[in-house]
């Protein structure tokens, strides 16, 4: 397979079993070695009581992003820590847009950012910056992943 391939294969492996996805609609719209894009619409069960998107949602956004940028080359990847930036609030019916990048990869390790914005207006909501490190087994390898059902 190629770099792209196996990213695709690996991504559509990762989203089969990713129900936190799946139910809150989020879409893996890009994928390639390194690099994913992921995008959500703020529902209004995800506003706060300040009538703006709740962080966790943003943050969980930025981190399937990142999850599947960290494992588009078909090893199993975990985060082993991230953070994150808000910068501008994101309402309900907004069109959320993570784009991950692949920084550096160092042995069993990765680091990645990922930038959320609007897709409206392209306004930077969120930067998040998250580090991998990968696991044993393989995505591409059904057994790899016991305990994994949609």
């Amino acid at each position: 397979m190629t770099p792209d391939e196996t990213a695709r294969a690996a991504g559509a492996a990762m989203y089969a079993g990713d129900l936190a996805s799946q139910r809150l609609g989020i879409e893996i719209t890009e994928i390639g070695p390194g690099r994913a894009t992921a995008v959500m619409r703020v529902a209004a069960t995800m506003i706060n009581g300040h009538d703006v998107a709740h962080g966790g949602y943003v943050f969980l956004l930025a981190d399937t992003a990142f999850a599947f940028a960290c494992n588009s080359y078909g090893a199993n990847t975990l985060a082993a820590g991230a953070e994150i930036s808000f910068v501008e609030p994101a309402k309900i019916g907004d069109e959320l847009v993570a784009e991950a990048v692949e920084r550096l990869r160092y042995g069993k390790s990765g680091l990645y950012d990922v930038t959320v914005r609007r897709s409206s207006d392209a306004a930077v909501v969120a930067e998040f910056r998250g580090r991998s490190r990968t696991v044993a087994g393989s995505l591409l390898e059904p057994q790899a992943n016991p305990g994994v059902s949609p």
